[in-house]
């Protein structure tokens, strides 16, 4: 991961990293909706970088209706196969544990805004 914006999340902003399954369950399980952020090699993809000033714009713009955090390398493939989120960077919702939607690489300020209007007026998906 190592890319300064990303440490920037964690360092300075004090998003969380998650590390690990148990990090990613603590995190996303807690009342609320969640946003993962899955950067990616950001030496390999550059739009890496931009999601990830984008973000904290975005976490500004919603007001608080949610809160981030930064998936760490060892598990990033195993989040995206679950979600079906294959490209990076991506963006992942949950809501109370439960997986909502993800945003896959960079988008327009507008669609990025409309998706997650839309992401955070859907219900919470029954889990089986």
């Amino acid at each position: 991961m190592s890319h300064p914006l990303i440490d920037r999340l964690t360092a300075e902003m004090g998003w969380s990293l998650l590390e690990t399954d148990q990090d990613v369950a603590d995190f996303t399980n807690r009342p609320g909706v969640h946003v993962l952020f899955i950067p990616g090699d950001a030496k390999r993809n550059l739009e890496t970088a931009d999601v990830a000033v984008i973000l904290p714009e975005l976490k500004l713009t919603f007001q608080g209706r949610f809160d981030c955090a930064v998936v760490a390398d060892p598990i990033e493939a195993k989040l995206r196969e679950a979600t079906r989120v294959l490209k990076t960077p991506s963006l992942l919702f949950y809501r109370e544990g439960v997986f909502l939607a993800g945003i896959p690489k960079v988008r327009d300020w507008d669609d990025y805004v409309s998706r997650i209007a839309q992401i955070l007026a859907m219900p919470t998906p029954e889990t089986a």
